[in-house]
């Protein structure tokens, strides 16, 4: 049935995919024809169904159209994922077995021409009597193959673009890019290309890609966008852009529950800013970053820990070892602590977990630590780029950010592999320091851009009673060498002599 094909382009249906609406600023523009394409295993299947499915949801009648699948086929996949197939119609376009019966081969006319024709008349009828709101067309490969030249296949596509637009019709057409120079062909007729990529990982889960190749009259968000494909369907998660979202508000100190490390600090840690807690393994770094999530969550606000090397249990028996209490907030939800397994984690699953933290109203939020970081995704590029936007969206929420960094060697020398001290706008460093045959441990503020703060270096311990930040260390000089020299010493020396 002829119906007037939709003339505005703000007017939006959803994916019903978590993520990808933001990505298409929207949804898809009503009546349009659209190209979902990607290898094989990427997903497009599961992405279409979810299409039909939030169709059907929403009242609309919806058609899968299969060249290659068949029925059961698809409905076990919809089945894995617990869609609900009610209102999805299935139409089955697939050759018949009599195909493989020799005296059936057709000799006149070539298999293409014959073929081609039967395909178009069992699609178009479906759809006429029918009349969907949305079509899936699976896939393209096949009327490609069948078309035998590119000329014929173009009129083809552009044929079945004027027949969709007729209907007031949209239409997502898979391609699986199994056949030889047809992406190009359809990519320049559809209104919008969405592209599927899998890249593969040397070690752990493969990383998979969504990019947004072709959106007529929509600005759209651009570039690469990770993208997972779980039970219950596929979620996309997008790029995080900070200018989306940028504020000016007035920022209040967060306190640390610790008078001494206060005054050091100049009053506190001000809200919306990152800082940089580095030093050798072992000096308290982690500790001293839920110093602040104890001190946050006492007050009734919350806070998240991101963990990449150490276990929940680890924690929580850590901290009732020094003194610090974690495991009261977590229970009451004001503390949520997510292990990540470095395995299975893409850059943008870990940005959209941290910005959903923010997002729930987390005023605190811990990483540990950015090595965990680097290495859990060693083949993705840009990962600091990546961080200089979570940091940049968190600061606009007004959340604390505090990130663990771990440095080389019992000295903590500054070569590390991992530097994002640039970044932050706050570094504290811990030192290790021998003195009267014993190691000890220094505490310092090398760089701080919310307030004036304490130059000095002050002696830093944990114990069971908790972590204690003392005394200005003024009788020394040398600790950051790693072996000081007592200045007092130096100067009984002098007058004995």
């Amino acid at each position: 049935m002829l119906q007037p094909q939709n003339q505005q382009t703000d007017v939006f249906i959803s994916t019903g995919i978590a993520g990808l609406d933001a990505i298409l600023a929207g949804g898809l523009t009503k009546d349009r024809l659209y190209l979902l394409e990607g290898d094989p295993g990427t997903g497009k299947t599961t992405m279409a169904l979810q299409f039909l499915v939030e169709g059907a949801r929403r009242g609309e009648r919806v058609l899968y159209i299969t060249l290659a699948e068949n029925e059961v086929e698809l409905r076990a996949v919809a089945q894995s994922h617990g869609f609900s197939m009610a209102g999805i119609v299935v139409h089955e376009v697939i050759p018949a077995e009599s195909v493989l019966d020799p005296d059936e081969q057709y000799t006149v006319f070539h298999p293409s021409e014959v073929e081609l024709g039967e395909t178009n008349q069992m699609i178009l009828s479906k759809i006429d009597a029918l009349s969907p709101s949305r079509v899936v067309l699976d896939s393209l490969s096949e009327l490609q193959l069948l078309a035998g030249s590119p000329l014929r296949y173009r009129r083809h596509v552009l044929a079945l673009k004027q027949y969709f637009a007729k209907r007031a019709c949209t239409a997502l057409l898979l391609d699986d890019k199994t056949a030889i120079g047809g992406d190009q062909q359809v990519r320049s007729i559809a209104h919008g290309v969405i592209s599927l990529q899998q890249l593969e990982s040397g070690y752990g889960a493969e990383r998979r890609i969504v990019r947004v190749l072709k959106y007529r009259g929509i600005d759209y968000r651009r570039g690469p966008h990770d993208y997972v494909i779980v039970s219950g369907g596929i979620v996309a998660y997008p790029r995080i852009v900070p200018a989306e979202s940028r504020e000016i508000t007035s920022r209040q100190q967060v306190g640390s529950g610790l008078p001494a490390l206060d005054v050091l600090l100049g009053g506190g840690i001000e809200e919306g800013s990152s800082t940089l807690i580095s030093g050798p393994p072992g000096t308290g770094k982690s500790s001293l970053a839920a110093q602040f999530v104890v001190a946050v969550t006492a007050r009734g606000q919350k806070a998240a820990i991101f963990m990449f090397e150490e276990a929940l249990n680890t924690l929580l028996n850590r901290g009732d070892g020094i003194g610090l209490d974690l495991r009261t907030p977590l229970a009451s939800g004001l503390l949520t602590v997510s292990q990540i397994d470095p395995a299975e984690l893409s850059p943008g699953q870990f940005s959209h977990a941290v910005c959903t933290a923010a997002d729930q109203g987390a005023k605190v939020i811990v990483i540990d630590s950015l090595n965990g970081y680097m290495n859990a995704m060693p083949e993705a590029r840009f990962l600091t780029t990546h961080l200089r936007e979570v940091l940049t969206y968190l600061g606009q929420r007004g959340v604390a950010t505090f990130l663990v960094g771990v440095q080389h060697g019992p000295l903590g020398t500054m070569g590390g592999s991992v530097d994002v001290s640039y970044l932050a706008d706050n570094v504290l460093m811990l030192r290790y320091y021998e003195a009267g045959g014993a190691v000890h441990k220094a505490l310092s503020v090398f760089k701080k851009r919310g307030s004036e703060h304490e130059t000095t270096l002050r002696s830093f311990e944990i114990t069971r009673q908790g972590l204690q930040v003392g005394a200005v260390l003024d009788d020394f000089r040398g600790i950051l060498t790693g072996v000081p020299v007592r200045v007092g010493r130096e100067k009984g020396e002098a007058e004995d002599g």
